[in-house]
């Protein structure tokens, strides 16, 4: 299994390891540079000198590059900071320093989407691989069954499972941590709400899957299956929709059907006496993400189906 360590600030540790929250966003100051990883593998926040430790560890879920204002909207604190106000100036300041210059009035930071992330306190830090060097500010892979990735990948998780109110709220190590017993394994975690919301977004194209619709502060991840109604937070339970469809499909006045056709209910027009924007729109079918293990499960579908849709 292959680790990412990668150097952050105390400031973000700082913030984020006074709350507890399923997702953050380690982000950086542009979107030049991807970032590529197995999904959900080990994610290492190692800060930098004076303190040389590695302060915790989250899951890997997604890179993707989002405008200030999506990024606070998915993740508000999750970003490190108190508010968009102050994640702005903050980038504004990096930007400044290294001099970075956006080359459009509406710019995108490059966000690496982590869940059940993990900060220790001060007395639980982990030394820092031995070969890291201080110069060195891009992120590293490391091998976690030898050597230095091996020792920092179960010293966090022996730090995770004996302090105590990080045991409380990191239920998903399976097995013994004693190094003796062999490596421990994690539960394949899922997304949060934030992560679910890109990963929906980018899944189609940034587009809503009915009207084509770009504009992203238009654009909302529908649950196909409600979150609140045992729907999980899975691309195959989402579908990208123009704000107002999103709201006709949550009260039932449209749903898709498992082929992936749109159907408008006759109550719209029975309800409100109008509906002239959307019947047009029945039976179209919908524009489905490229992959194929992103588009929407038919189970889902089916249950709005019966159980919200109004017909």
């Amino acid at each position: 299994m292959i680790g990412t360590v990668a150097v952050t600030d105390s400031g973000w540790y700082d913030f984020l390891s006074q709350r507890l929250l399923p997702e953050v966003n380690f982000w950086t100051p542009s979107d030049r540079r991807r970032f590529a990883a197995a999904d959900f593998s080990p994610f290492f926040f190692k800060l930098k000198a004076p303190y040389r430790a590695i302060a915790g560890f989250g899951d890997f879920a997604k890179w993707s590059a989002l405008p200030a204002w999506l990024a606070w909207e998915c993740f508000g604190e999750g970003n490190g900071c108190e508010s968009l106000e102050a994640l702005e100036t903050r980038l504004a300041t990096i930007r400044a320093r290294i001099g970075y210059s956006p080359s459009g009035p509406i710019s995108s930071i490059g966000c690496i989407l982590l869940v059940q992330p993990v900060f220790f306190p001060r007395d639980a830090w982990v030394s820092q691989p031995s070969d890291w060097r201080d110069r060195t500010v891009s992120s590293s892979a490391y091998d976690l069954t030898i050597g230095e990735g091996k020792r920092i990948w179960e010293q966090c998780l022996e730090r995770a499972q004996t302090t105590d109110h990080l045991r409380a709220i990191f239920p998903q190590v399976a097995g013994p941590t004693s190094p003796r017993y062999g490596t421990p394994q994690l539960i394949t975690p899922r997304l949060g709400q934030g992560t679910f919301r890109v990963s929906v977004t980018d899944a189609y194209g940034r587009a809503c899957a009915i009207t084509s619709e770009h504009s992203l502060p238009a654009l909302e991840a529908a649950h196909i299956r409600s979150y609140a109604r045992e729907g999980p937070h899975e691309v195959p339970n989402g579908i990208l929709l123009r704000a107002d469809v999103h709201r006709l499909f949550d009260k039932g006045y449209v749903t898709v059907t498992p082929e992936c056709r749109l159907e408008v209910s006759s109550r719209l027009k029975a309800d409100y006496s109008n509906g002239r924007s959307y019947y047009p729109l029945n039976g179209q079918e919908l524009r489905l993400p490229a992959s194929a293990k992103d588009r929407p499960a038919a189970e889902f579908l089916t249950w709005h189906n019966e159980n919200v849709y109004l017909g």
